[in-house]
């Protein structure tokens, strides 16, 4: 399946005779509501979609800070949302993808196949001159029927247990990997034998992601292949959704832990790995990183 639009689609397709429903997900850590910055511009027709409250079950520490939400209330966001049955979707954030990212995998993990993330967010839009307008948006309700489960899932014994037989890849930046710092949860570290593959690292300097060769290359330089199995976490489940997106435009198919690290870090007895990683799947040594000078955008 498509992973990404470009801007120069995505006009194509919103003059066509079926437009697709626009879902602008604006999200930081920094500042998770975007609510305000939607309403002062957006892609004319977009709806907003806020992570913490529609793409999360917040409350619990044990389940991580962006638990998945239970698939009634996102079946509830989305009609709220105005999509129906057999919508096809483009998601946006400001930039970088993490807010659109989680929106495309909850959308694929719950059954709508046609959903794509705009490459290169709303900046690469309004730097090719596609048009904006400001204001609140009340999208009429939709009836979209969702399922559940169409993406794969590990919870933390698998997630364990994962560098024994495949590579379990931690999308954090380094110095969280290495547990230098951690801002967010009460431990730092990283889950023992995985192996830190930054998000950044899935985009050029643009913000757009680098095409199936770039991030194909990426990944070999961990030693992955396509007969090795591959499961993502982050710090909560959000930008670990990305590097899920990046390993498919590169042929990968990879499952996400959910919880990620700050349910690990608030489960008693959970092991911690501290500094750089030498090893990867089942006790092998990483080779050595070629660079990512060569890569190529997707578009």
């Amino acid at each position: 399946m498509t992973v990404l639009i470009s801007p120069s689609e995505l006009v194509d397709e919103l003059a066509s005779s079926a437009p697709p429903r626009l879902l602008d997900v604006r999200w930081a850590l920094a500042q998770p509501d975007g609510h305000a910055d939607f309403e002062a511009s957006h892609i004319p027709g977009a709806v907003y979609v806020d992570v913490d409250t529609e793409l999360a079950d917040i409350g619990d520490p044990a389940r991580g800070r962006h638990p998945l939400p239970t698939p009634e209330a996102f079946q509830a966001a989305a009609r709220a949302w105005g999509l129906d049955d057999g919508d096809a979707v483009v998601v946006y954030d400001a930039g970088p993808s993490y807010g659109a990212a989680r929106a495309w995998w909850l959308l694929r993990h719950a059954g709508v196949h046609d959903v794509r993330i705009l490459d290169g967010g709303l900046a690469e839009w309004v730097g090719e001159g596609g048009p904006v307008e400001a204001g609140a948006v009340e999208p009429r309700p939709g009836a979209i029927t969702l399922g559940w489960g169409h993406m794969p899932v590990i919870d933390g014994d698998a997630a364990a247990a994962w560098p024994e037989h495949g590579f379990l890849l931690d999308a954090r930046a380094p110095e969280r990997f290495r547990g230098d710092i951690e801002p967010m949860d009460p431990v730092a570290g990283h889950i023992p034998g995985a192996v830190n593959a930054p998000t950044s690292d899935n985009l050029a300097e643009d913000g757009r992601f680098y095409g199936r060769g770039g991030l194909g290359e990426r990944f070999a330089d961990l030693g992955i292949d396509a007969s090795d199995p591959v499961a993502v976490y982050c710090g909560s489940g959000v930008t670990a959704a990305h590097e899920i997106a990046a390993l498919e435009i590169a042929g990968f198919r990879a499952a996400l832990y959910p919880g990620s690290w700050s349910e690990w870090a608030n489960t008693p007895g959970r092991p911690v790995g501290t500094g750089e990683q030498s090893v990867g799947r089942m006790g092998h040594p990483l080779p050595h990183p070629k660079g990512h000078v060569a890569r190529q955008q997707a578009h």
